[in-house]
């Protein structure tokens, strides 16, 4: 009997809330470039309650709405800003969100990828490091290469849609898919066996 394949799934998680967010504009564009491969979902952080211990026993239903988004996925992919040279309290809100209560981590076991955009030269560094060292204790294998710090990101590299039109910026986010895809099948395919 002919074994039947599931398509590959993965959350696009942007850590910037803002309408216009180059970091947004690269997760569409990574979501575009992969449509034939990965059916990705933004997962909305905007609204999420700030993590609070006290609400675990009777969670806000954002939180759960959240965490049961990232729970079907098969994998992630954070694009991320950097404030102050490091994450975006909203998307650190979001990790912790998803790495509670203890004992039903959300992120555990899924393969990622770190996606930090800039209109500067340095590229978000700081911040994605940051991210992958919180995503290295939440038990998340990380894509190592291409290592992804896309500085001098503007909003004319986009077009109306908020897809890339650059075509530098479109090879390199190519390559990143075409790396993450590989990563993803492989993993999933382990996981599986």
């Amino acid at each position: 009997m002919a074994q039947q394949f599931r398509r590959l799934t993965a959350a696009i998680v942007v850590g910037s809330l803002r309408a216009e967010s180059l970091n947004l504009k690269v997760g569409k564009s990574i979501a575009a470039l992969a449509r034939d491969r990965i059916d990705f979902e933004i997962a909305n952080i905007a609204d999420l309650p700030l993590y609070n211990e006290d609400l675990d026993p009777t969670p806000p239903a954002e939180w759960g709405r959240f965490r049961e988004q990232i729970a079907r996925m098969d994998g992630v992919v954070f694009c991320t800003p950097e404030y102050n040279r490091g994450v975006p309290g909203a998307l650190k809100n979001a990790i912790d969100v998803g790495s509670r209560p203890p004992g039903e981590i959300v992120w555990a076991e899924k393969p990622t990828a770190v996606i930090s955009v800039s209109p500067y030269p340095i590229g978000g560094f700081g911040a994605n490091h940051q991210v992958r060292q919180l995503c290295a204790f939440l038990d998340m294998p990380m894509l190592q290469q291409p290592e992804a710090y896309l500085g001098r990101v503007t909003p004319e590299k986009f077009g109306a849609d908020g897809v890339v039109t650059d075509e530098p910026l479109r090879e390199l986010l190519s390559k990143i898919v075409d790396a993450y895809a590989g990563w993803l099948s492989l993993t999933r395919a382990r996981s599986e066996a």
